[in-house]
């Protein structure tokens, strides 16, 4: 059976466990601190299975969390022309394991180490640190999911490389203690969340492909 834990955090897991073992021996009173500590670790690192929609043109949130803004843009934004920019809101409490949100072969990555401000601030789209992936999906349209980090996250880990395809739902990478991910749909595509809806990573849908060439 797989372990339900991304494999991202061993290390991080790893060494909360040490540190209560140390605490344990040395100072046990200490453990009141590491043990809480330990467990916040794993729970943030947490990677659950999730059912992926069926529907061939349902499009799927890339990050657990919370709509923060859906809307049209005026201007292009990573090759996608006037796109529906929908954005997910990452607290540190949430699952932060990212899935494609829909099927695609990855045509360009574009990493900024940019700053960090709070992931919910609209100048973190700006400025922050992030990393966007472009995908070309098997009818030919062009769209894009962009990782910011937060205020305290400090890394962003993407395992997608030019030229890989990614199923729709398939884990691709996760952004480390509070973030957030914006989507970039084409024009053809309707939302189907609101501002304020609590989303899952590959299970909630928060659109859908529209006409006969669309969809996985």
């Amino acid at each position: 059976m797989r372990i339900p834990i991304a494999r991202e955090g061993y290390p991080f897991i790893l060494a909360a466990i040490v540190c209560v073992v140390i605490a344990g021996f040395l100072l046990p009173v200490l453990e009141v601190i590491f043990i809480p500590a330990a467990v916040f670790v794993i729970a943030f690192f947490r990677d659950p299975e999730r059912t992926i929609p069926a529907d061939r043109n349902s499009i799927v949130s890339p990050a657990d969390g919370k709509i923060i803004k859906v809307e049209r843009l005026g201007e292009k934004k990573f090759r996608v022309d006037s796109p529906l920019k929908i954005s997910i809101f990452m607290n540190v409490f949430n699952v932060h394991v990212n899935r494609a949100p829909s099927s695609g072969k990855v045509v360009d990555i574009v990493y900024n180490k940019g700053k960090f401000f709070s992931a919910n601030l609209d100048k973190a789209s700006l400025e922050n640190e992030q990393n966007a992936l472009i995908l070309e999906n098997p009818s030919g349209r062009v769209f894009a999911f962009n990782q910011i980090a937060g205020l305290i996250a400090r890394r962003i880990v993407c395992h997608a490389k030019v030229g890989m395809s990614l199923a729709k739902g398939e884990r691709f990478g996760m952004i480390r203690f509070g973030s957030r991910v914006d989507v970039f749909l084409p024009a053809g595509c309707r939302a189907a969340v609101n501002v304020g809806d609590k989303v899952r990573a590959g299970s909630s849908i928060l659109g859908y492909w529209e006409g006969t060439d669309a969809g996985q």
